[in-house]
This record gives C-alpha cells, sequence and structure tokens, in this order.
C-alpha cells in the first residue's frame, strides 16, 4: 500500500458540467479538491448543448419505433440521425446492445430510471447556481415540443404516456395554441407539448465558470493538465497527468465525458462507453426570434435563445469520436432552421460535439469495479447540464463515504459486467 501523504481529498478529472458539479461540491464540503482538465472548464460538450434544464427528459433515444423506422433514419437527407456504417460494424456489440435496449419492457425500465433520477435534479442543481452567484443565466420561461405532422405525434404518444406516468408536467396544444406562444414559427404545426415549469440556461460555459470561479475562492485547484492514468490502492489513487506530475488523494472521480475510458487504470476500459456527436449552429442576430427553447421533434434538433444568440443545436451522429467534422449535418441544421423561422442568412458559427452514450442511456455513476477509490460519473447523453448538478452531489457523498440520498442501483457499473 502508498503511504505517501495525499495532496488532496478527491482529485476530478474533467471540468464539464458534471466534473465541476462534483468538484464544488466537495469543495463546499469541506474537502480539499484538484479539478483537472487541459481544456478550460465547460468548454467541452457543456459548451455546445441546447441550454435547457430537461427534467422532463426521462425518455431515453432507445425506442420500439427504432426498428420500423430505422431504413428512413439511415437513408433520408431529412432524418436528424446518420449513420457511419464502418463505424458501426467497427463496433457490433455496442450497436446490438442498444438496439436490445429498444424493447418496450427495457424502455419502461430505462425511463422510470431516469425519472426518479431527473425529479431530484433541480435539488441538484439550485444550491450550484446560487453557491456561484448565476441566478442571471437562469430563465424559467417553460419549454415548447412541437410536431409538424400527425404521424409524428402519433408515433410519441406512448413515449408521452410513459412521460406523464414519471410525475411530468406538460398540456397539449393545438396549433393556434402554439403558434400564440411563438408567432415566428413558420413550419407546419400539427400539435405541441408545453412542458411548465422548465428551465434553460443562456450560457452554459458562463455558468461552469462561475462555479469555477466560486471553486477557487473556496480553495480549489484547478489544473490545465489532462489525467492520462490513475492507480488506486488500498490508501488512495496515485494519478499521472500529461505533464509528468503526479498527484495523491483519497479518491478520484472520472468525469471526463466521452473519453473517461481513454484514462488507463481506472477499471473503465471495459465499459462500453459510445458516442453520440451532436452539432449546432448559431444566429448570432436572432436569439429573439423564441422566447423559449422550442424542440422541433421530427427534425431532431432545439431552437433556443441564448446570450449569444439563437442556437440550432441537436441532432444525432453514431460515429468514431475523432471522425472529422461533418458538414452535411450543420447543413441539415441550417436547411431545417430555415424551414422553421424563414431566411436567416449564414450561421455565424458551427459547432460538433460528443455525447457520452452507453447502450442503455443510462449514466455510469458509482464506484469502479476494480476499485472504490475510484467513482465513476460519466455517460449522461443528453442530460449532462439537467443532472451534472445531483450527479456531483452524489460523487462528493462517495468521496466521504456516504450513502447519497438517491439509489444509484440503475447506474451501476456493474450492470455491464
Amino acid at each position: 500500500m502508498n503511504t505517501a501523504q495525499p495532496d488532496f481529498d478527491l482529485i476530478v478529472a474533467g471540468a464539464g458540467m458534471v466534473g465541476m458539479s462534483a468538484a464544488l461540491y466537495a469543495q463546499m464540503d469541506g474537502l480539499k479538491v484538484a479539478l483537472c482538465d487541459p481544456n478550460p472548464p465547460g468548454s467541452g460538450t457543456t459548451y455546445g448543448s441546447a441550454c435547457t434544464i430537461a427534467t422532463y427528459a426521462c425518455i431515453p433515444v432507445n425506442s420500439p419505433a427504432i426498428f420500423a423506422a430505422l431504413p428512413y433514419l439511415l437513408t433520408s437527407k431529412d432524418s436528424p440521425l446518420s449513420f457511419n456504417l464502418l463505424h458501426g460494424l467497427k463496433n457490433p456489440c455496442w450497436m446490438l446492445s442498444f438496439l436490445a435496449n429498444c424493447r418496450a419492457a427495457r424502455v419502461r425500465r430505462i425511463t422510470e430510471a431516469l425519472g426518479r433520477f431527473l425529479a431530484d435534479a433541480d435539488a441538484g442543481l439550485d444550491p450550484l447556481i446560487m453557491a456561484a452567484g448565476a441566478e442571471d443565466l437562469i430563465v424559467s420561461n417553460d419549454c415548447l415540443y412541437v410536431w409538424s405532422t400527425r404521424a409524428g405525434y402519433e408515433g410519441a404518444r406512448a413515449s408521452n404516456a410513459l412521460r406523464r406516468a414519471q410525475g411530468v408536467r406538460f398540456e397539449e396544444l393545438g396549433p393556434d395554441e402554439v403558434r400564440a406562444m411563438e408567432p415566428n414559427l413558420k413550419q407546419p404545426i400539427h400539435r405541441g407539448l408545453h412542458f411548465k415549469g422548465a428551465r434553460h440556461v443562456t450560457s452554459p460555459q458562463a455558468l461552469v465558470g462561475r462555479m469555477q470561479h466560486r471553486f477557487e475562492t473556496l480553495g480549489g485547484t484547478y489544473l490545465p493538465a489532462r489525467v492520462e492514468r490513475c492507480d488506486p490502492d488500498e490508501g488512495g489513487v496515485t494519478v499521472r497527468l500529461n505533464d509528468g506530475g503526479t498527484l495523491r488523494a483519497g479518491h478520484f472521480a472520472l468525469t471526463a465525458g466521452a473519453r473517461s475510458r481513454q484514462i488507463a487504470g481506472t477499471g473503465a476500459e471495459g465499459l462500453p462507453l459510445g458516442t453520440e456527436r451532436g452539432y449546432h449552429i448559431l444566429y448570432r442576430d436572432h436569439a429573439s426570434l423564441v422566447s423559449r427553447p422550442v424542440g422541433w421533434a421530427e427534425a431532431g434538433f432545439y431552437a433556443t435563445p441564448m446570450a449569444q444568440g439563437l442556437r440550432i443545436a441537436g441532432t444525432v451522429e453514431i460515429n468514431a469520436i475523432d471522425a472529422p467534422f461533418n458538414t452535411k449535418r450543420t447543413d441539415y441544421l441550417q436547411r431545417k432552421s430555415h424551414e422553421m423561422f424563414g431566411q436567416l442568412g449564414a450561421p455565424d458559427e458551427t459547432w460538433l460535439g460528443h455525447r457520452p452514450t452507453m447502450p442503455d442511456s443510462l449514466p455510469v455513476i458509482g464506484p469502479s469495479p476494480s476499485s472504490d477509490r475510484v467513482i465513476f460519473a460519466f455517460g449522461h447523453q443528453h442530460i449532462g447540464l439537467t443532472l451534472g448538478g445531483l450527479t456531483g452531489k452524489v460523487v462528493a457523498d462517495l468521496a466521504q463515504q456516504r450513502s447519497p440520498t438517491c439509489n444509484l442501483g440503475d447506474f451501476a457499473p456493474q450492470r455491464f459486467t
């Protein structure tokens, strides 16, 4: 056993919303914390998100309908899904596991697990917003989903029934009611859902930045370095950085998102962590076109008003994490956003990010199978911004050997072993 005096109580690898939340909660609890990321906090997938605090988002990407819809989704130029066949052939186990989790019974269980966790999301996030003095970055103006076709809306009925069963509050709207709320929408409207009480963030990176400031004010240490490996033992964890440095701590939290498997020695190497590549485009001068996030269901994206402008964010590309930028995805977003609002011109920004995704659409949260000194917290797919605060609180509890207030059974890494 390594008997060296630890430098820290907790080392966190990854400074997105999940990692920053874990670091801040632990520092607020009096732990000595180091947060490691070679990139500025909040500049990765957190930065490019749709900005929604989506406590209603308990429906997984997995769906029984995907079997019938797959030919269209894989071949149509108007599909929100892009799939690289070669990547799929190289990763057959992930793909088969994903499809196995599209069975109706599995989707119901996944929805229930996400619903229970999301019910506590605000309680996990709000203390961090207050501690960071970031209330001005949060807008409470609800959220809309809209469907342009009867077929699309009818196909979502089962999912919406599951959503309501989890206690999600929403009301169904007709086309005139949708347009009264958002008069600048120009695409056909068949029906809409109004999610009451939903919120969004005007700048996710600014939120994480203020959390970082609070973290450092409390004595936390941010290191602009990449964790390359960790070596746990009975007394703690030794962490090796890309600059040649080493650190030691009582616990190590792995919150590196889609790149979590790339850190050696954690025990995550064998987990089926995949990547949903997501894109956004931004129109700087058009934030006033909507007053709240509007998700166009058939098109697979949100239009969100934010500090930087109107963000069009979404779609899913199944491809290798380091594959080249796919301009067909941003061309699609531009074309569909013009259908949604009329001619907006060329976007002022295009972006690609990597959503960390397990084949059952559930995050991995809990001690590593190889050592309880290593805490996993990754795989939040589309809802990392929403669940980051609550997950961070869980990590802080585990680092202090406290039992979390929520049941982690559905998210245990052991479910894959």
